[in-house]
């Protein structure tokens, strides 16, 4: 994420925690956000808002993409 990215980010997550609800889905393991934020300082405030009280819901099994594509011959 670039510096303005991040800002906003947390800025979005800070005005929304206290009182809305915030959904985020990512193909990105959790372990690997610090390194895709970028700075560690606003990766901790950023995802410390959002695992605030947060339901984590990890699926497993194949892609529904790959299950529903057509076989090729």
């Amino acid at each position: 994420m670039t510096a303005p990215q991040r800002r906003d980010l947390l800025e979005l997550l800070d005005d929304r925690h206290p009182c809305r609800s915030t959904l985020v889905t990512s193909q990105l393991p959790v372990e690997h956000w610090h390194d895709a934020i970028g700075d560690p300082t606003l990766a901790d405030a950023i995802l410390d808002r959002l695992v605030h009280n947060a339901y984590r819901i990890t699926l497993k099994g194949e892609s529904m993409r790959k299950r529903r594509a057509a076989p090729t011959a």
